[in-house]
């Protein structure tokens, strides 16, 4: 009996001992990444001249990483609901951290994440990318527009690439 108490108040210890390790490392505060207003500017203006490019009159939005929006812009022809598209695709990337063209086909009705649909806001579209920078997750890029959403998704890609250079740490 002796033995058997030795060696569960020795774990008992031990499992305190590691729980107010970690509970010390542990912060109140979590520090992270995202796009400057700047870079999100470029971002858009990269994207929309992308789609300029090629003749699509599209609307372009940057959310930050909790997918709040931080530009949108909207070219002269472009209809008046691209404005949402745009954001609502660029939420839903930045949400589900895949690109929405992925999210188009793997949440097709049928699908195990067909469910995902019903998500309020959520817009299963091709045209929105998440933006990554070393591994974190800073924001998305939706646009809205082109003929289709591949095309859409062809021109958030175009921008991204003008502006890699800014996103390098």
């Amino acid at each position: 009996m002796k033995t058997w108490t030795r060696f569960t108040g020795g774990l008992l210890a031990c499992g305190l001992a590691l729980s107010t390790a970690s509970a010390e490392e542990e912060s109140a505060l979590v520090t992270y990444q995202t796009l400057s207003p700047e870079t999100a500017q470029a971002l858009a203006e990269a994207t929309l001249a992308a789609c300029r490019k090629e003749g699509y009159q599209v609307a372009v939005s940057v959310v930050d990483r909790a997918g709040v929006p931080q530009v949108m812009l909207r070219d002269r022809y472009a209809g008046a609901h691209t404005p949402d598209t745009a954001t609502r695709k660029a939420w839903t990337a930045v949400s589900f951290r895949t690109d929405t063209l992925a999210l188009a086909d793997i949440t097709q009705p049928g699908k195990l994440q067909s469910g995902v649909r019903d998500v309020t806001n959520a817009l299963m579209i091709g045209g929105a990318v998440p933006v990554e920078v070393a591994g974190s997750l800073v924001g998305a890029v939706g646009v809205s527009g082109a003929p289709d959403g591949k095309l859409d998704d062809d021109c958030a890609r175009a921008g991204l690439a003008a502006i890699e250079d800014k996103l390098a740490f």
